[in-house]
């Protein structure tokens, strides 16, 4: 009896984890919806370390595009949006126990796909490098060899590891590899071409932005990291994107933070 209760027991708690939302205890999910949207309160994890995407306001709290633009959707869905601030390379696995979705300037990839769905896209981006001033660096091959900074788990950290002879340090934030390559400490940085921008912007006499497209860097699509199965969640916050580019929220928002 206590080995089938112990199999019991342990479905229970595998189906609870593929149903991957951390609604609150006792909230019934509607039929025809998402558990994750039950408790009417819809908890996102981010980086605010991703300016103009996500960063810390003057207040000390999120802000941001993905922000503004979560909350939106949000108000959309009729929940509450609450926000919660972590490293980037945890986001994904805390989707289903700290959090329900994830916004944070994310790649669909497909390794992360074999954990996570994914939200319709939202916005397309590239890969830039940001090199110091004075650098001859302007090709994939000039990168070959070098020391490249990055932020943990981004698409610029997969970049890197396959850039033959190049040493890889990694980061917990974007910011931290650019402050090291104003120091001399890296040949260049591999990140988002909005963050990428923000950064030069703040060292222009320092730094130099380079398209990474001269790299042969392909167009990315950023999305929400939605729990693995939750059609139901998927089908509205999808709705709700569509919406709001359809009534000119989303544009708002590109002129507010992106300009």
């Amino acid at each position: 009896m206590k080995k089938i209760i112990g199999i019991l027991l342990t479905a229970v708690m595998a189906s609870s984890l593929m149903i991957g939302c951390g609604a609150a205890a006792g909230a019934k999910a509607d039929p025809n919806g998402s558990k994750c949207l039950a408790d009417g309160v819809l908890t996102v994890g981010t980086n605010a370390e991703f300016p103009p995407f996500e960063y810390v306001g003057d207040d000390g709290t999120p802000d941001g595009f993905d922000i503004a633009f979560i909350k939106a959707i949000g108000e959309e869905l009729g929940v509450e949006v609450k926000i919660e601030n972590m490293e980037f390379d945890s986001l994904v696995s805390a989707i289903g126990s700290k959090t329900d979705v994830a916004i944070a300037g994310m790649t669909v990839t497909e390794e992360r796909q074999q954990s996570v769905d994914f939200s319709t896209s939202y916005y397309n981006a590239v890969q830039h490098v940001l090199v110091p001033a004075d650098s001859t660096i302007a090709s994939y091959e000039d990168l070959e060899g070098k020391t490249i900074g990055c932020q943990l788990g981004t698409t610029g950290d997969f970049i890197i590891e396959e850039i033959e002879g190049a040493s890889n340090k990694q980061y917990n934030k974007a910011v931290d590899a650019v402050n090291d390559l104003v120091n001399g400490r890296l040949d260049a940085v591999i990140v988002d071409s909005n963050p990428a921008g923000v950064f030069a912007s703040n060292y222009p006499d320092q730094v130099k932005d380079l398209n990474g497209e001269d790299f042969g860097f392909g167009v990315e699509e950023y999305a929400i990291a939605l729990p693995k199965g939750d059609t139901a969640l998927k089908e509205q916050i999808d709705l709700a994107i569509t919406k709001l580019k359809d009534n000119g929220t989303y544009d708002k928002l590109v002129d507010q933070y992106m300009e």
